[in-house]
């Protein structure tokens, strides 16, 4: 249902690459839960070249983790090509360039969103990859609606969109918030169908307020993009895989999407995702490394609030395991469960998590 270059997916969404989040552990839990393709947290260039047992660990593939994206940022044309060369001998099946990012440090140092503002840099940039791998593997590129809402902005957007797919890239995703929008207030999704209806039959994949099943198959239907790229939604709701799966078998009838998980349902996942980091990370990282990923599972719980708490007191695989039989232990005790709510909160506060965590 969605192509991207030589890669046949079966359903039309991803799991975005998120900064600090999309590691194996996430990326692996992912794919258990119906997703067929997933992108590792962004990284610099002139870091991939660099190398060291940190990136490393942070750039290795397991097995099962296929086909996998890897996200690349940075200024440089020239290191651009060597770092998207060298994931693709570490086994990345696709290369995603990164011009969306919006974080103000990135932004200062000319990268990620920034480069919406100097098109024939971008170009270039995407040249320069293409050229690079493009007989290797796919090459992909995710972009904002442009740097700001003016004419300009707007110009230079379709200017590297259509120089995008004129230079031979698969596809591309597009977040329907401009760079100086960051996540504050509602993304865009009338320009993603006119994005879509300017490309034609080119690839393109909607970003932007995906955090249920129900936000994705209704992007899909209002915007006609080809697929939808889940990032906040994802974090700490593998579910949103399974759920958009049966959905989108039977899209006119919403009564067949799975109840909410159960708490017994989301301590199976919990402790799945525990294992995972603690294979990844060893296990006395794992407990808290997992209490960012906590905070967002919280909000399935019935006391999601207390739930929070506690995550965020985990300091050792001990405090893991007493959170998990104090908050995920006898179902009887709690309220049932209710759907994650669409975090409206989040949206107008304009809470990141793609680029934040990127290396300077």
């Amino acid at each position: 249902m969605l192509r991207i270059g030589n890669i046949q997916l079966d359903v039309p969404f991803v799991q975005a690459a998120l900064s600090g989040y999309s590691d194996a552990a996430m990326r692996l839990l992912a794919r258990e839960y119906g997703c067929p393709y997933t992108i590792n947290e962004v990284v610099l260039d002139r870091l991939v070249a660099q190398g060291g047992r940190k990136m490393y660990r942070m750039l290795a593939i397991p097995p099962g983790d296929h086909p996998v994206g890897g996200q690349l940022m940075g200024s440089e044309p020239e290191q651009f090509a060597e770092a998207a060369n060298l994931l693709v001998d570490i086994g990345y099946d696709v290369i995603d360039i990164n011009f969306g990012c919006p974080v103000k440090k990135v932004l200062g140092r000319c990268r990620g969103g920034f480069l919406l503002s100097v098109p024939d840099q971008a170009r270039e940039i995407i040249r320069r990859v293409y050229e690079a791998v493009g007989n290797r593997v796919p090459v992909t590129l995710k972009m904002r609606r442009g740097m700001d809402d003016s004419a300009e902005s707007e110009h230079n957007f379709f200017s590297v969109l259509d120089a995008a797919f004129e230079t031979g890239l698969s596809a591309v995703t597009v977040h329907g918030r401009t760079v100086k929008q960051r996540y504050v207030g509602p993304s865009n999704w009338e320009f993603l169908a006119r994005v879509k209806r300017h490309v034609g039959e080119r690839v393109i994949l909607g970003s932007g307020d995906l955090f249920s099943a129900e936000d994705c198959a209704r992007m899909l239907r209002e915007t006609g993009v080809d697929g939808c790229s889940i990032a906040r939604g994802a974090i700490g709701n593998p579910f949103i895989f399974r759920e958009l799966r049966t959905l989108l078998e039977s899209p006119s009838c919403p009564a067949d999407l799975p109840p909410p998980p159960s708490i017994s349902e989301q301590r199976r996942a919990l402790e799945r995702h525990y294992a995972l980091m603690a294979d990844l990370h060893g296990e006395s990282f794992a407990g808290p490394l997992l209490r960012k990923y906590g905070v967002r599972y919280s909000e399935l719980h019935p006391c999601h609030a207390d739930v929070k708490m506690a995550f965020l007191a985990v300091k050792s695989a001990d405090d893991w395991q007493r959170m998990l039989d104090t908050w995920y232990g006898d179902e009887s005790r709690y309220p049932p469960v209710t759907r994650r709510t669409r975090p409206e909160a989040l949206i107008a506060a304009g809470a990141s998590w793609d680029c934040e965590s990127v290396g300077a």
